[in-house]
């Protein structure tokens, strides 16, 4: 018998995990994302970014560190658009990213040199402590998600026997007192974020967090914690699921509780500075701005073509109010 949350570290984590080696994602992975949706998202908080910089918020020599960077999309994508709008800050920008895995990281240093060449220096780190900045930007998308949890229900954790079979006879207290601090009896209860925001916190001397995930500020007392296998998505409670053949071959996720974040972002010692709908983030940052620029280009198909994508961001119905923005500061003016 094992822990549910060292359970889902090795799913998603362990040397045959399923974020141990490079997955597609998008049309031909097993979910789509909003980097995988549209370049804008990274461009829309690119533009913020340089907005702090231009109000004297950050410094232009700073560091740009993506944190569980996939491929490198969402940090390419921010590249892009700071080589349109601000090229100056290319000389003074160092960027990175955090990945404790060598063949991403392999995977990573191959596609920003096939996208920019020898344009564009990647620095990777093993942990965010180890950044140690001045200054730093750090971004994220869909981390939160992927954290291992443990499951509650009532006042009892789950374990996992050697033959995938979910069974409530655990007591792990640390779980069970998360879940009592939020009033929670059933569903996920997330490990590490402390950890992750301490180490965050460490990684530079003043810094803006900034991330995108789903979930809501309040507990729903209910699994949500599900299984993305060739954009099929299983409930992971589901009647005649096998877990054996789903482990480490596909994405299992849960909804995140975002107070159970920002408290712990809180006690690292980073000031919570936003929490809003990913809607109105990057309504925010600017995100009809820079498809105001775009229209203004004259190519019709290309600006209807973009809409389209970006709808997929901001509609209410699809990803912009289901996802949610954190912004945590620290020493910041």
């Amino acid at each position: 018998m094992k822990p549910f949350s060292e359970y889902m570290n090795e799913w998603l984590y362990g040397p045959e995990g399923y974020y141990a080696r490079f997955k597609a994602i998008g049309k031909e992975g097993d979910f789509y994302t909003a980097v995988s949706t549209s370049r804008f998202f990274g461009a829309t908080i690119a533009h913020y970014m340089i907005s702090l910089i231009k109000r004297e918020k950050l410094s232009p020599r700073l560091h740009l560190i993506e944190i569980g960077a996939h491929q490198g999309y969402l940090l390419g994508d921010m590249i892009e658009w700071i080589a349109q709008e601000a090229p100056e800050l290319l000389e003074t920008i160092r960027f990175g990213i955090v990945e404790r895995f060598p063949m991403l990281q392999k995977i990573q240093k191959e596609y920003f040199r096939g996208r920019f060449g020898d344009a564009v220096s990647i620095t990777h780190y093993a942990d965010a402590k180890l950044v140690r900045s001045e200054e730093a930007f750090f971004v994220a998308n869909e981390i939160f998600d992927a954290f291992p949890c443990d499951l509650v229900y009532r006042d009892k954790t789950a374990v996992v026997d050697d033959e995938h079979h979910i069974l409530f006879e655990g007591h792990d207290e640390q779980a069970l007192a998360i879940a009592d601090r939020y009033g929670q009896i059933k569903g996920e209860v997330a490990r590490g974020y402390e950890s992750f925001a301490e180490s965050l916190f460490e990684g530079a001397k003043k810094s803006v967090f900034v991330s995108f995930d789903y979930g809501e500020k309040e507990v729903r007392n209910d699994f949500s914690i599900r299984i993305y296998k060739g954009h099929e998505v299983f409930p992971l409670f589901e009647e005649g699921l096998d877990l054996g053949s789903l482990f480490g071959k596909s994405d299992i996720t849960y909804d995140v509780n975002f107070s159970h974040v920002i408290d712990a972002f809180e006690e690292a010692g980073f000031q919570a500075h936003a929490y809003k709908t990913q809607l109105r983030a990057l309504t925010e940052f600017g995100l009809p701005d820079l498809l105001e620029a775009l229209a203004k280009l004259g190519n019709h198909t290309l600006y209807l073509r973009e809409i389209n994508k970006v709808k997929t961001l901001i509609d209410p119905t699809m990803m912009g109010e289901r996802f949610k923005m954190v912004e945590f500061h620290k020493d910041i003016g």
